[in-house]
């Protein structure tokens, strides 16, 4: 009979991933392509009926791509009692409750049904972003617990923290190296042996899973922190009346300048979250950690900021019916995510002034906008006399876009406000057009 390590080899192991969003899903198709039995699992049943129909509603993942792997090696699926493989891996999210702590409801819930369909021998490997400790203290004994096997001798488990960034199309799965903690050395070695089949850049072994969950949280805790310093420089500068872009574009030509660029406020279900799970984890250590604190603040202050500054550019405007048009409301460029967007929060500076806020994202559906509680708009032809357009997400099809459209829709002295400098300035105000950046 062959070991795990010896089955993965020959690809003869089989794969269950639970939680088939932006991380799992690109996972499933990678392991399936590579040859191996593949069950991709999900409690969300429309989610399991539409990729089982080749329909990724985060269009992050090629129809033909998902339809040729279901013809192949993987199922997709919700029921639970086909999850009972050799590996199970973990892919739910981790976000945080209104007071901003860590809510584990996800892998709580992803670990009792794992447990209850655990066999003998598997290896259960939780890729979600989380706090050092949560694999062994949270998901390791709600394994135990449903299957009735000892983790060590009976089943085992790893962390091998996600990376991929949703909407990158430089950056995929296969060419980022893979992270791999196992509960032991020979966890480790079988898991390493399980990513290099698909990971073209190789796994890097730590020598525990607390040291690779510690990476995840690190790597997204340093570029929050440096966003949210960018951030406040740009605050400083708008008042001083200096361009923040400009300024950046000058210091990136000395050799150890590290660029990041300003914006309305992180988003999204990871950088903008992991810190809480840090903060949390520290304080019970007895510490409050103080940079990554001050970042945090200054994180949800910039919505606002950026709100002010439209104000104040309206106030200068004629217009009796004040109209704003928001435009790209997801939390980054090129993807449908909307968790933790700053579109969303900025439209609720502006929902106190009784402004009407309009929002324009094709990546969206009108009814996703509504629910942000912005006007949502099918088409640019149907704008006119618009006061302010604020570009928060460099879209490409934003990009693409003409000046002369905007101003056939724009009222007199509109401003065009480019969160991340996607405009030519020049080009703006040749269309008599005021252009402003952060």
């Amino acid at each position: 009979m062959f070991s795990l390590c010896e089955k993965t080899e020959k690809k003869e192991a089989t794969i269950s991933i639970i939680g088939l969003g932006y991380v799992g899903l690109p996972l499933a198709l990678a392991f399936s392509k590579a040859g191996f039995q593949v069950t991709g699992f999900d409690t969300d049943e429309e989610k399991v009926r539409q990729l089982n129909s080749g329909n990724d509603a985060n269009g992050q993942s090629d129809s033909q791509e998902i339809k040729n792997a279901l013809a192949k090696t993987l199922q997709i699926t919700s029921y639970p009692n086909k999850i009972s493989t050799n590996f199970v891996i973990i892919c739910v999210p981790t976000p945080v409750d209104e007071k901003n702590k860590p809510y584990l409801k996800p892998i709580e819930s992803a670990s009792e049904i794992v447990g209850k369909n655990l066999k003998k021998g598997s290896i259960v490997i939780l890729e979600s972003t989380v706090y050092p400790g949560i694999t062994e203290e949270v998901m390791k004994p709600i394994l135990e617990s449903g299957s009735g096997l000892k983790c060590g001798t009976e089943f085992s488990i790893a962390y091998s923290p996600e990376r991929i960034n949703p909407g990158d199309t430089q950056h995929k799965l296969e060419n980022v190296p893979k992270i791999v903690g196992g509960y032991d050395h020979k966890t480790t070695e079988t898991v390493s042996k399980l990513y290099e089949s698909i990971i073209k850049a190789g796994v890097y072994k730590v020598s525990s899973i607390r040291t690779a969950e510690a990476v995840k949280v690190v790597e997204n805790t340093q570029r929050f922190v440096n966003i949210s310093l960018i951030n406040e420089l740009a605050v400083i500068f708008d008042r001083m009346g200096i361009n923040t872009l400009e300024v950046i574009e000058a210091a990136k030509t000395k050799w150890n300048f590290h660029h990041y660029y300003p914006n309305a406020g992180v988003g999204g279900h990871c950088i903008s979250v992991d810190p809480y799970y840090l903060i949390h984890k520290s304080e019970e250590f007895g510490y409050k950690p103080k940079i990554i604190s001050s970042s945090m603040e200054i994180n949800e202050f910039m919505p606002k900021h950026v709100a002010n500054a439209v104000l104040k550019h309206l106030d200068k405007t004629k217009s009796i019916q004040k109209k704003i048009l928001l435009l790209g409301l997801t939390y980054k460029e090129n993807v449908s995510d909307i968790r933790n967007t700053s579109a969303e929060k900025i439209a609720k500076e502006f929902a106190k002034t009784g402004i009407k806020v309009y929002g324009y994202d094709s990546f969206l559906t009108g009814e996703t906008i509504k629910k942000m509680g912005i006007i949502p708009v099918a088409s640019l032809d149907e704008m006119n006399n618009i006061d302010c357009f604020l570009f928060l997400v460099a879209h490409d099809r934003l990009k693409n876009i003409p000046i002369k459209d905007f101003k056939r829709m724009s009222s007199k002295n509109a401003l065009m406000f480019d969160i991340k400098g996607i405009l030519n300035k020049d080009l703006v105000k040749s269309f008599g057009l005021e252009y402003k950046s952060l």
